[in-house]
This record gives structure tokens, sequence and C-alpha cells, in this order.
């Protein structure tokens, strides 16, 4: 656990992949969501898994694995009361219960130098299950 600590805080490198498929999805619109992984044996954040066009929430959420924690951003479209599309991001910390312990650590402690490259994040959100990351949820915090 010490070991996951001193990684974190030496700092993750962020793979320039990462920041490419981000500003695709941000504004190209090319993407709906990128989920990202940390290597740990390379102290990198590397891109996991890229949400196409026609993918969306529920794709989203079956790009996150169950037992190990990611970081996603996900662009949410919507309309507003007055009739405006709008579109909000969110970066999602995701780490599940089943996860190690080193893991929550680590991704945990690095959430912070992912997040500086990432801009115009609008929400933050941290969930340990499906249910902290509803569709509603997002749709509630986004209005």
């Amino acid at each position: 656990m010490a070991m996951a600590f001193k990684m974190a805080t030496e700092g993750m490198k962020i793979q320039d992949e990462c920041k490419k498929w981000y500003r695709e999805m941000k504004w190209g619109r090319v993407h709906r969501f990128v989920v990202y992984k940390i290597n740990e044996r390379s102290r990198e954040v590397l891109v996991d898994h890229v949400g196409g066009p026609g993918e969306g929430y529920n794709e989203l959420i079956a790009a996150l694995p169950a037992d190990d924690c990611r970081y996603a951003v996900f662009d949410f479209d919507f309309i507003t009361p007055d009739n405006c599309q709008k579109s909000k991001i969110f970066f999602i910390a995701w780490s599940p219960a089943a996860s190690r312990i080193r893991a929550k650590i680590l991704y945990a402690t690095s959430k912070q130098g992912l997040r500086r490259v990432l801009e115009g994040v609008h929400y933050e959100m941290q969930a340990t299950e499906p249910s902290e990351m509803g569709f509603d949820l997002i749709k509630e915090r986004a209005h």
C-alpha cells in the first residue's frame, strides 16, 4: 500500500492519447465517452475504451469493470426547458467495492493529475456502483 501511495504522489504520466481522445469528444463530438485506466507498472494513465458516436450511457456503464477502478468522461447532451440543445461533460471516478485497496488508493491520489489536463469538465462524480452515477443523477445535475 505504501508503494501505491508513493507512486501516486510522485505523479502519473498522462499519455498524449488521453488528451487527444478527450479533445475529439469535447470539440469534435466524435465520441460519447472515454474510459481511462492506470498502468501500475509504467505509472501511466492510458485510454481503456472509447465510446463511439452511437454509444451512450449504457455502453459507458458496461465498459466499467466490476472489480477494478477507472476514470471516465461522459458527454451528456440534453435539451433545456426553453428548447436549447446543451452539452455537459462529466468526470467520473469509478471505484467499485470489489476493487483492490491498492487500486482505490492509487486512483484516488492520482485523480487530480488527470483532471488538470481535461479542461472543460463541468461536473465530477465518484461512484462505487452504477446506481451512484445513475442516468437520472447525471440528468439532474446537468439541468
